[in-house]
């Protein structure tokens, strides 16, 4: 399952201040108003990062997440799926996502990705040089596909997305689209998490080895499906050690 209303993201290793966060709204290529949430990081030379939401959309834990990158010397903004087929507006907790889950599409998700990593190469989202994307579940397969959309990223990050196989809303499989990637690939999972099992994360690392994609593989053995989440005591360690993974592959290039 994907997180449940009261998941937060653990708090990063590294610890600073961001400069500024708040609700945005980007514009996407054919005009449509996506709902974003972003903040900036005070280091003039941040990298910035595209957080991609799992099925809930922008929900507040993936604001918190911006946040968190921001401290860590990350520009960052989360975007809203749903802005298409209901609106900018924030909505409430009982909010039934999956119909609009359903009616989403790989290209116009693709769309209001490139308004968020325009947005972070603007003054506004802090005129960063090099961009990620970073997702999870029904993101992180997103994020990976987001190597081949043509954004000139410098990496995007996966946390617990299926790489393989079909998928409820349509988006091709990473390792069917390895060969278009034009960047490198982080991909994190939970060892214990049964919708990805080990036979789909080697598939994937063959696809990007045959294609000379640099990637890193990280599992955490008894970890689940969703273990990055500071609620989730057990998996502590394991979340503390993802960020330094995460912040690690963001700071290297």
């Amino acid at each position: 399952m994907c997180y449940d209303h009261e998941a937060r993201p653990p708090l990063p290793p590294i610890r600073g201040a961001a400069a500024d966060a708040g609700e945005v709204t980007l514009t996407s290529a054919d005009g449509t108003s996506v709902a974003a949430y972003a903040a900036r990081a005070q280091r003039a030379d941040a990298p910035g990062i595209v957080i991609l939401p799992d099925v809930r959309g922008l929900h507040p834990f993936f604001e918190e997440l911006a946040l968190r990158f921001a401290e860590s010397g990350v520009h960052a903004v989360a975007i809203d799926y749903f802005s298409r087929t209901a609106g900018t507006a924030r909505r409430a907790d009982g909010f039934d996502n999956m119909p609009h889950v359903a009616q989403t599409e790989a290209a116009t998700l693709t769309s209001d990705v490139a308004a968020a990593v325009a947005y972070l190469r603007s003054p506004e989202g802090g005129s960063a040089a090099r961009i990620y994307t970073i997702g999870f579940c029904f993101g992180g397969r997103l994020s990976s596909l987001q190597a081949a959309a043509g954004h000139d990223l410098a990496g995007v990050i996966s946390f617990y997305g299926s790489p393989v196989g079909p998928h409820r809303a349509g988006l091709p499989a990473p390792a069917d689209e390895a060969p278009r990637f034009e960047c490198p690939v982080l991909a994190v999972y939970g060892g214990a998490d049964e919708g990805i099992p080990a036979e789909a994360r080697d598939a994937y690392d063959r696809a990007l080895d045959a294609a000379g994609i640099e990637h890193r593989t990280v599992v955490y053995p008894d970890a689940p499906h969703s273990f990055f989440d500071r609620r989730a005591s057990e998996f502590a360690s394991a979340s503390e050690d993802a960020w330094r993974e995460v912040l690690g592959f963001v700071q290297a290039a």
